[in-house]
């Protein structure tokens, strides 16, 4: 809160002005969508002035601005985060009060921006709100998708993908800025004129700007995400529409809505490759004629760039970046390319994210020279400057090999700094991913581990345990998570425990409220809420949590009368539209759920809920009221995780692996608080070198070859048997993400979990251990990380 945070009356009369003046209703007549509208241009109102104000500051002293260029931003609802950071929740809960509205259904009321996908757009977005409150001067720098990823929903248990709608209704929190508008050329030809090579494109689009102020903690500093939309270079072409060909009228426009309209297009197809490609190039050239104009505005000397502008990559879909930003050098202010490469070089940094190889972006040489031919030509030039320079090795790991080009290999070379996001995984990337590139550049791989940001991730979603929280060690913790480590003298209280198991019943007990509502099965809050929820993949293992799941559902049949903990198995989250291995993963998820929840030998003692279109507001419904996370990954896959930082805060303990941030969360909260299970990083890698090693775990575990009997037969679809042999066979035959190995650990942990969970004293003492040694994992913490090892800048505060 600050100086100018406006008094309930003052709050009252400009929610009553934007009612009347900007959505145009008086207050009898007003629905609840007028409400939340007219609120929220109210705390825009608020967050303007921080933003103008930093804004001004970071010119007038001339100050380094940071750039993060990611593909997602999922920043989840705005309205409850930004009057919490502006110290205004509670003064804005009473005002709608008195105007006989319900704050909290105003918030339920405001749709998810649908940005992003997983863990890497919800990074970003804490990114960016840690930004603001550390005072590091930055823009973020994305893609206003129309209609996002998808709405995903059931049909008769499987995945089905709908356009999300978000932006039906209007965005209160942007501000369009047309005259922020930048050409961005495709295809066309490399002509040479008066000796230098000029990009004559074959088709080009605008993009225009769309500004969203972000505020950090306490409204003491904000910055901005700039979104961009595609917009046609060529109007409607009205002679051709009078003349009846209206496809061919509409045409430039259709090019240009379709480059905005989602978030990762099916690929499987040419098309799907060249839109994707298309939308990177977009949302990187966009951005970075937009750093130059912005420079150029207060400096003349482009080869001091670096020392005013840093441009982070979140992950590789940016790594255009390199060879455009050299070409903007070089054709466009008439640099050299080795002085043009090595500007590009001191500000671009490159934050890998996944050890996949999938995921490291590789596109044909014919797609990238058709698409972008003069970057073709630069790259191909950076490929033969680093193999000049730095080649001396047998067999040369360049950028361009067997007729594709690698942006992972791209990112790396033209960058002075590449970041893991784990302890683990920066040691993987080094290690497996870049094991000669890292040789051939000592140093430039370094490790930030994620965070989250503790506004959101506690303060917000979980009022209950924040409550005790400032009321135990006071509200500092807000803004210095550390500091949650004097809840520990705290926990040995039974006063405490109580309080803070009384917080998690009262969450527990409102998401079951919603779980009736919404997925029409009724749960109790004294069953253990067992919570996986994340994009769904082979290597995340949902099968292994539903495989596991079966048994305990056949356990109990076996054996009804048994004094049973109590389980509630939560799962969420979506599949790739092309990926089918995960999509039937999930109608398998829903199949076991519809056979469960409907047992009455089972009855309370096991239900399985599966939400449909899992998003950051489901989230955080789900989070506070989870007892166990899920990390159940194969170790060496997962780069980081960021749900389970926020389940740890929240009071959850981990039943994970040895994968991503868990090896830290182990090392913060210690073994006696973590329920570790399966085989590590190295030992995946050996036990891979047996081919026969899933039949070898299955034969050696009776629950195991019994699930896999019951899905076989068809127990969880007998209106079509076979419909799981694929599961079942690549269990046996191609277990590449070991499920079948790590087996019999996951149960024997899933028994630990059950004795821990009998003793409440233990296990509370647990949860509230967790989120007393939580404090490492804000986002905070990773954001001045970034700012002294990569980017080179000081906060403004």
């Amino acid at each position: 809160m600050n100086d100018l945070t406006p008094s309930p009356r003052s709050l009252q009369a400009t929610i009553l002005h934007h009612l009347t003046y900007t959505i145009g209703k008086d207050a009898p007549h007003a629905s609840l969508h007028d409400w939340r509208m007219a609120l929220s241009f109210a705390i825009r109102d608020q967050i303007v002035e921080p933003w103008f104000a930093s804004t001004r500051r970071t010119w007038s002293e001339d100050r380094k601005r940071v750039y993060y260029l990611s593909m997602e931003f999922l920043i989840g609802r705005i309205l409850e985060d930004a009057t919490i950071n502006l110290g205004l929740r509670d003064a804005v809960e009473e005002v709608m009060s008195g105007f006989g509205v319900d704050f909290r259904a105003l918030v339920e009321d405001e749709p998810d921006a649908a940005l992003g996908n997983g863990g890497l757009g919800r990074l970003a977005a804490c990114f960016m709100e840690s930004m603001a409150t550390v005072g590091c001067p930055a823009y973020g720098y994305g893609i206003r998708y129309e209609h996002g990823l998808f709405r995903q929903r059931f049909e008769n248990g499987q995945q089905v993908e709908t356009p999300e709608d978000w932006l039906q209704q209007t965005n209160p929190w942007e501000f369009d800025r047309p005259e922020s508008a930048y050409t961005i050329g495709f295809k066309g030809s490399v002509e040479t004129i008066d000796g230098r090579e000029v990009w004559v494109p074959g088709e080009t689009v605008y993009a225009s700007a769309h500004d969203t102020p972000v505020v950090g903690w306490q409204g003491k500093w904000a910055n901005t995400l700039r979104l961009w939309s595609a917009m046609p270079t060529t109007q409607f072409d009205l002679e051709r529409f009078n003349h009846g060909d209206y496809a061919a009228a509409a045409a430039p426009e259709a090019l240009a809505r379709t480059i905005s309209r989602v978030l990762y297009p099916d690929d499987t197809t040419y098309a799907g490759k060249e839109l994707r490609l298309k939308q990177e190039f977009f949302l990187t050239s966009a951005a970075l004629q937009d750093i130059l104009r912005r420079y150029l505005a207060e400096h003349d000397d482009l080869t001091r760039l670096p020392e005013k502008v840093a441009i982070q990559m979140n992950d590789t879909h940016p790594a255009i970046a390199g060879p455009e930003l050299i070409r903007l050098l070089m054709d466009g202010h008439g640099l050299a390319f080795e002085v043009a490469l090595d500007i590009a070089q001191q500000v671009l940094g490159y934050t890998n994210h996944t050890l996949l190889p999938e995921a490291l972006e590789r596109w044909s040489t014919y797609l990238f020279g058709n698409v972008l031919p003069r970057h073709m030509q630069i790259v191909e030039r950076i490929d033969a400057w680093h193999k000049d320079n730095f080649h001396n090795r047998p067999h040369y790991v360049g950028i361009v090999k067997f007729q594709e080009v690698h942006m992972g290999e791209l990112a790396f070379i033209m960058s002075h700094k590449v970041n893991g996001v784990s302890a683990l995984h920066s040691e993987l990337v080094e290690k497996t991913l870049f094991p000669e590139l890292a040789a051939l550049h000592p140093g430039r791989i370094i490790n930030e581990t994620n965070g989250v940001t503790p506004r959101r991730w506690l303060n917000m979603c979980n009022r209950p345990l924040a409550q005790l929280i400032t009321d135990t060690i006071g509200e500092a913790w807000v803004g210095d998570l550390d500091r949650l480590r004097d809840l520990e003298p705290h926990i040995a209280d039974k006063g405490f425990r109580d309080a803070f198991a009384a917080a998690k019943r009262a969450n527990k007990v409102a998401i079951g409220g919603w779980i009736a509502r919404e997925c029409g099965v009724k749960v109790s809050p004294d069953a253990l809420f067992d919570v996986q929820i994340k994009r769904i993949h082979e290597y995340k293992r949902q099968l292994l949590n539903i495989l596991q799941t079966i048994a305990h559902w056949h356990a109990i049949r076996e054996n009804p009368k048994a004094d049973w903990v109590p389980r509630v198995k939560v799962f969420g989250g979506k599949s790739a539209p092309g990926y089918w291995v995960a999509k039937e993963i999930i109608h398998l998820i829903n199949d076991v759920a519809r056979v469960v929840n409907a047992d009455p030998l089972v009855g309370d003692a096991l239900k399985v809920i599966y939400p449909a279109n899992y998003n950051v507001s489901m989230a955080e419904k789900l989070v506070p009221a989870a007892d166990l996370s899920e990390q159940i990954s194969t170790a060496g896959k997962e780069a980081s995780g960021t749900g389970n930082m926020k389940f740890m805060l929240n009071g959850a303990p981990t039943i994970g692996t040895l994968d991503g941030a868990n090896v830290e969360i182990l090392q913060e909260v210690g073994a006696e608080n973590f329920f570790l299970f399966g085989l590590t990083a190295a030992q995946v890698v050996d036990r891979r070198k047996d081919v026969e090693h899933s039949a070898h775990a299955i034969r050696e575990s009776q629950s195991l070859q019994d699930v896999l009997q019951m899905i076989a037969e068809g127990r969880f679809s007998p209106e079509q048997p076979d419909r799981y042999h694929g599961i079942v066979d690549r269990l046996w035959h191609h277990d590449y993400f070991l499920v079948a190995d790590d087996y019999a650990a996951y149960e024997a942990a899933q028994a630990e979990v059950d004795a821990a969970y009998r003793d409440p004293t233990r296990w509370v003492r647990m949860a509230a251990m967790n989120t007393a040694r939580g404090g490492f994992f804000s986002s905070d913490r990773t954001i001045r990380g970034y700012m002294k090892d990569i980017w080179s800048t000081e906060s403004a505060l």
